[in-house]
């Protein structure tokens, strides 16, 4: 594991920072530390972590400072450890400790994690203090204890040495490193983390994810914490030169990792696509983050704290008391999203299972167990409201986990599979009863993390009874229940009790692709066939129905609904079987809204889709137009054609406006820092390019369509899907002319002389010129350009 931290010479320009930022408008771009003049010259530290194993249980960690200014720079290094403060609430009154053992060593004593050893190599001096709050500094109340938190970081900026612990014990302490640094010249620094009474206490970490929480011990990552990242850390006796081999440790750690992704890389790619797929892959196990909340407890408070105020009680999560939250979790991004949203992590696990299938299968059971997932069925959404509604996509990645699994090894986890399924079971009912409101299989969705997307908050409620019939949501529904459906056919090849479940979510996905056509039955549907278009509908309490005529991915996500399924799966069942003849042969009308069973096509598969034919192509001619949704980089997330006709709507005498607006946010409403307005969002374009590659494994290579809209040039649906892969790609690939696209705004934020094989993993990308967005480091879910780039490699067509 290898980390950079690029760090000033001269003081952080916080206060610039934030009155810089305080004094621009929305229309303006976000005033970045590059802007300012802290880096001029090359005035910055370059450090490097990187964190190799002896064995599971002995951590040696090499930090390297390189002076990249043009003189010399005096640089404090302070490896840190500490245990995770879990004495100053009430609950447990143990205290762990850490003291100074010898000139160049730290030990750690805990009653449940038992002790180790920190070994800092050629240490000037250890400084000692307590993991507490700083009350006074806070609060403006007495300090529990002289030594603080802060302390140490306060004794070395203004050369204090009476603010730490002059015993050398605590809870939390650094070695103290003192360099002056030649321009151009580097320092390291040798650090060894090794457990010293292995068998003797302290439990080893759970192999499983889904474990029950109670009495749990995922030791070392929980509560011990060395130089930058969590590790757990056992090791050895204290030896004479705990740095004996150290550096053969590190080259063959090295040569091993460079084995495993090499292995993992498709053999035609080139060494840029391998460094940025390797990249993004590593990106993902740097969001890995131990994560605690445990509802109850915070709901309650601290015993040994004032009482929370009795609002926190009918407040945001107070329905979740089932919630426990006390694992390590896979985040959108640790610096900026330190906590897990379930819809991301979904998407998580779909590069993740290239690496680490076991971790990937074990994130999406951990969000279903009854420790996460509500009585009711709901699945948290993220800390912010776990009652928030995200889109229902975790049997979608159970499914793609369980195959891509099964192709790597030749054999899938059907007890994985079976799991999620049950959960689902509960999960889609809730939306059942809980999002379609009038029970017509048309779903009100509320907050679908698409964020700003909408003319108004989605979320909300309307004090007058009107709601809001939406395509995407109903969309999704119908993507879960095919999920469901086609999960129910795996199981049933050994279970037949399963193709009555199959049957179930067969039967459900046509009610919704009837519905869609034919709100409530009053010949209204949620396609508009002037503008050939899904749009969300608004229902007022008078029964009128509204189009909200957006042009956004809400209106492309029916094409996310489509299964393909071989005739000879559907022979193998005859029960389910049965059921599908006899909807043939009773209703029709419903069988011919979604299905193509009398036609095979490619491969003899049947087609299963919310939209097929004349629809599809529509939906495609202007998903694929320049001037509407596709980019150089993608899919945008609302049409170009909204630049020049921004849509108006008059709620309550209120205008709302949605414009296209291809970057940051322009508009303070329901998202926050992201934006659903213009960009270009990576979840959304995978899961098109998914729907483009199932409709070519029915449609075959007979079927082509324009792409781009315009150009006269006809490609299959593979292609297209191929042709989006490319583009999404090329975001983080040197175009002809030496640019990087996801750098163009985070122009100065590089170094070319030595940044030149360095991404950065955006949040969301603009939807003109792909320059990367939001949150930096989000692999999170734009770690699947991981999966795109493998995948073209195998088939040979990335960069083509």
């Amino acid at each position: 594991m290898r980390m950079l931290y690029r760090y000033p010479q001269t003081r952080f320009p916080y206060d610039e920072l934030v009155s810089s930022n305080a004094a621009r408008s929305r229309t303006e771009p976000e005033f970045e530390l590059w802007h300012t003049n802290t880096l001029a010259g090359n005035r910055y530290f370059d450090i490097e972590i990187t964190y190799a194993k002896a064995t599971p249980e002995d951590i040696l960690i090499r930090a390297t400072a390189t002076n990249c200014g043009p003189e010399p720079a005096s640089l404090h290094f302070l490896p840190t450890i500490w245990f995770r403060n879990t004495w100053s609430w009430g609950r447990e009154t143990r205290k762990p400790m850490l003291r100074e053992a010898a000139r160049t060593m730290v030990e750690a004593k805990h009653d449940e994690l038992g002790r180790y050893q920190l070994h800092c190599e050629d240490s000037q001096e250890f400084l000692f203090t307590e993991n507490d709050s700083n009350f006074e500094r806070l609060w403006n109340v007495p300090n529990h204890s002289p030594f603080v938190k802060d302390s140490i970081n306060d004794a070395v900026i203004h050369d204090n040495i009476d603010l730490v612990n002059p015993n050398k014990v605590g809870t939390k302490a650094a070695a103290h490193y003192r360099f002056t640094i030649p321009a151009g010249e580097k320092v390291s620094i040798r650090l060894r983390l090794t457990r010293t009474d292995l068998g003797s206490a302290g439990a080893s970490p759970r192999t499983s994810l889904s474990q029950s929480p109670v009495g749990e011990a995922p030791a070392g990552a929980r509560e011990l914490r060395a130089g930058v990242a969590l590790r757990a850390f056992p090791g050895e006796e204290l030896r004479s030169d705990a740095f004996s081999g150290y550096n053969e440790i590190f080259s063959a750690r090295r040569a091993e990792a460079d084995d495993f992704y090499n292995s993992i890389a498709p053999l035609n790619l080139i060494a840029e696509h391998k460094t940025i797929q390797r990249q993004a892959l590593s990106g993902l196990l740097w969001n890995k983050q131990f994560y605690y909340y445990i509802v109850e407890e915070w709901l309650a408070g601290d015993p040994a704290n004032p009482p929370p105020p009795p609002s926190r009680l009918s407040g945001r999560n107070s329905e979740w008391r089932n919630v426990y939250n006390e694992r390590i979790m896979s985040m959108p991004d640790t610096w900026e999203f330190p906590w897990y949203a379930s819809w991301d992590l979904a998407f998580h696990c779909i590069p993740l299972a290239l690496i680490d299938p076991h971790f990937a299968k074990g994130q999406l059971e951990t969000v279903v167990r009854e420790w996460y997932q509500h009585p009711n069925g709901h699945v948290p959404a993220c800390e912010w409201n776990f009652s928030d509604v995200n889109p229902p996509v975790l049997a979608w990645a159970a499914w793609r986990v369980f195959q891509i699994e099964r192709r790597q090894t030749g054999k899938g986890d059907r007890a994985f599979l079976e799991t999620i399924f049950h959960k689902m079971l509960l999960a889609f009912t809730w939306w059942v009863n809980r999002k379609d409101s009038k029970g017509r299989n048309i779903f009100e969705g509320g907050f679908l993390g698409l964020d700003n997307i909408g003319v108004f908050d989605r979320s909300a409620s309307f004090p007058d009874g009107t709601h809001l019939e939406q395509s995407d949501s109903t969309s999704w529904m119908g993507m879960f229940s095919l999920n469901l459906l086609r999960i129910a056919i795996e199981l049933a090849m050994e279970n037949h009790v399963y193709e009555n479940i199959a049957t179930k979510f067969f039967e459900h996905f046509l009610g919704i692709a009837a519905a869609m056509n034919n709100l409530g039955g009053k010949g209204i549907g949620l396609w508009d066939e002037e503008d050939e278009f899904y749009y969300d509908v608004l229902h007022t309490p008078g029964g009128r129905y509204l189009p909200l005529k957006v042009r956004s991915i809400v209106g492309l996500m029916p094409l996310l609904a489509v299964e393909t399924i071989q005739w000879q799966l559907i022979d193998a069942l005859p029960g389910f079987k049965q059921r599908l003849e006899w909807y043939l042969a009773h209703r029709p009308d419903l069988a011919s809204l979604v299905s193509r069973w009398q036609e095979p096509g490619m491969h003899e598969r049947r087609l299963l889709a919310l939209t097929r034919g004349h629809r599809m192509k529509c939906l495609l001619r202007r998903m694929l137009d320049p001037n509407e949704f596709l980019s150089d980089y993608g899919i945008r997330s609302v049409s170009k054609y909204h630049k020049e006709h921004p849509y108006r709507l008059f709620v309550h005498d209120e205008e709302k406006v949605v414009n296209y607006e291809p970057a940051e946010s322009q508009t303070g409403i329901f998202g926050g820092n992201s934006n659903w307005r213009g960009p270009v969002w990576f979840p959304i374009n995978y899961l098109l390019i998914e729907s483009l590659q199932q409709f070519h494994h029915y449609y075959g290579d007979d079927f082509k369509v324009e792409c781009p809209t315009g150009s006269g040039t006809y490609l299959t649906l593979n292609e297209i899907a191929n042709e989006l892969s490319n583009r999404l790609i090329k975001l983080w690939v040197r175009n002809e002319k030496g640019e990087r696209p996801f750098l163009r705004a985070s122009d100065g934020a590089f170094n070319p002389a030595t940044d030149s094989e360095r991404y950065w993993f955006h949040e969301y990308f603009n939807g003109d010129n792909g320059g990367g967005l939001g949150a930096s480091h989000q692999t999170g879910w734009t770690a699947l350009v991981a999966k795109l780039i493998q995948q073209q490699g195998e088939f040979g067509t990335i960069g083509k």
